[in-house]
């Protein structure tokens, strides 16, 4: 691709990769719905925690870009969509400006934050940047040692939910730790279809994904696991009488659950970017369902 075809805002938007936003909304969206079930819902908080949480999955895709090129990780044997850093889009130092700003902004914002939910907020604000930098900066880089699930999982899963939810309230709930998990291990199984994808050229990098210690087989039942006991929380939490019947609504989204699955079992390589924009979707999708299906049975008599 010629950087002379594409306006410089264009070559910004494919760096921030917008199709992986839906990750980093869907959490905050089940954390807001928890809240407004509960009656205790608050804009300026609510707003400021998504605008927080999609600054830093772009500051974090802007890392990753520049450090796996870097690393060498990104090369034209590339499978993945394009990275701006290693098509010659943009220079290492000018994404680097751009992720110390994109960061910058949401600390700013944090500040807000930490004012509303004190200093388990700010813990939780610089571990978050430190992680998203980490991801595959520094000695340990997060992503080449094959613990980035457990970092994921934990970061769009528990923390972004009940970070959100404490928020507003002030406190946590019950439901608010069950519902945590069901995101967690949807955006996990976005970047389990990822290194599925890169399993190769990982290997090649000498980035030890748990795709590349384990294999692909490892990797398809990682990510049915993940799936299928997201999908399994919510009847949990039914029968267990912490959530109402209507939360069983997030069941709707597997007619597009199920077309991903099949293609991770099927495919490889760069056809896979479509089920991993498709995972991200399905994800979404979900925490929507859930937050609707809440708010219903909480409404209903």
């Amino acid at each position: 691709m010629d950087k002379k075809d594409l306006h410089p805002l264009k070559i910004w938007y494919l760096a921030i990769r917008p199709k992986t936003l839906p990750a980093a909304t869907g959490p905050v969206i089940i954390g807001i719905g928890l809240a407004l079930a509960d009656g205790v819902f608050k804009l300026g908080p609510a707003l400021a925690a998504l605008l927080t949480a999609l600054l830093l999955q772009i500051g974090s895709n802007l890392a990753n870009d520049v450090y796996d090129y870097r690393k060498g990780a990104d090369t034209q044997e590339r499978t993945g969509p394009l990275r701006v850093t290693q098509a010659g889009l943009l220079s290492p130092r000018q994404v680097m400006v751009g992720m110390c700003l994109v960061f910058a902004l949401a600390a700013l914002i944090g500040l807000y934050l930490i004012m509303i939910g004190g200093w388990p907020i700010l813990i939780i604000g610089i571990a978050a940047i430190i992680s998203a930098i980490a991801y595959t900066a520094g000695p340990f880089p997060l992503g080449y040692k094959g613990v980035a699930d457990l970092f994921v999982f934990a970061f769009f899963g528990p923390v972004a939910v009940c970070g959100t939810y404490y928020l507003q309230a002030g406190h946590l709930s019950e439901i608010t730790w069950w519902a945590s998990l069901q995101p967690g291990l949807l955006v996990t199984a976005i970047l389990v279809v990822n290194n599925l994808r890169d399993i190769e050229t990982d290997r090649k990098a000498g980035k030890k994904t748990l795709a590349v210690r384990f294999g692909v087989k490892f990797t398809q039942a990682e990510y049915i696991s993940l799936v299928a006991l997201a999908y399994l929380l919510p009847l949990l939490m039914w029968l267990k009488g912490i959530a109402p019947f209507t939360v069983l609504l997030t069941w709707l989204s597997l007619p597009l659950i199920i077309p991903n699955v099949k293609d991770v079992l099927s495919k490889k390589g760069s056809p896979l970017n479509a089920t991993l924009a498709g995972t991200a979707k399905s994800g979404l999708f979900f925490s929507i369902l859930f937050a609707i299906g809440y708010l219903l049975g909480r409404l209903m008599p």
